[in-house]
């Protein structure tokens, strides 16, 4: 079944049917998702929606917009979060600076205090790079663990940086943007990197698939990713969906939480 590896259902737009968009994701052959906590109360509404639904996991952790909410108190709470049963992995964090809402060095600060962090609980990360790719790929060198399995959420750069990443073992994360009819460079991506090192997300609410582009995502719609990736790659919908589960399953690690 498919494998929604990053949303946001304790997004706000979700508040008025919340519950009815869950029910109906069985019958569209969705069968796990991972809620991604991007802020505090982002990651407290994770917890409380992978406690209540056993097919979605969560993630703990603060994005780079929301760092400045941090402090060794909060990021204490944090921890306790991340340690949770339910809590499959550390993000999303990383660096924005397309947005610059918090500076810089807050940034690279935070950024490396949660990847410490998943490194010290033996957890992935899920990395949000939006326009800071070489100081993104210079921090994961320096922190580098082969032990600690790593996602770029949202891949958005170039293939000689994916080829880089992958052979750091990484995942890329692929969403409604390679359906997009200006996303010539995923899509290069996506038909030169193996199967085995991507992962579907639909990052939802956001960055719905065309047809929807501009509507509200769910997890229903990555079946059009599916379709996308697969005649990128020359292969079956069906394979896509099977490879990609498989892939995100091993990644958060799931087999050990079985």
């Amino acid at each position: 079944m498919i494998f929604d590896s990053h949303a946001h259902y304790d997004d706000h737009a979700f508040d008025e049917d919340r519950e009815e968009v869950l029910a109906a994701l069985a019958e569209s052959g969705v069968g796990t998702v991972v809620n991604v906590g991007a802020s505090l109360e982002g990651t407290r509404r994770t917890v409380e929606l992978a406690e209540r639904y056993p097919f979605i996991y969560g993630a703990a952790g603060v994005h780079p917009d929301e760092v400045n909410e941090l402090n060794e108190d909060t990021f204490a709470w944090l921890k306790e979060q991340c340690a949770g049963d339910r809590i499959v992995a550390v993000g999303e964090t990383g660096l924005d600076y397309y947005r610059d809402r918090t500076d810089h060095e807050t940034q690279k600060k935070w950024f490396i205090r949660q990847l410490a962090l998943a490194g010290e609980l033996s957890l992935p990360v899920i990395v949000h790079s939006r326009e800071a790719a070489s100081d993104t790929m210079k921090i994961l060198k320096e922190m580098y663990d082969l032990h600690i399995p790593v996602v770029v959420h949202c891949y958005s750069y170039s293939l000689e940086m994916a080829k880089e990443y992958v052979k750091m073992g990484y995942y890329l994360g692929i969403g409604g943007v390679v359906t997009f009819q200006n996303a010539r460079r995923l899509r290069e991506v996506v038909q030169n990197i193996p199967l085995s090192h991507l992962l579907l997300e639909t990052d939802c609410p956001y960055l719905a698939p065309v047809p929807d582009r501009g509507k509200r995502n769910d997890s229903r719609k990555l079946i059009h990713v599916a379709d996308a990736v697969a005649g990128l790659k020359g292969i079956t919908t069906e394979e896509v969906i099977r490879i990609t589960e498989e892939n995100a399953a091993a990644f958060y690690r799931l087999e050990r939480r079985q």
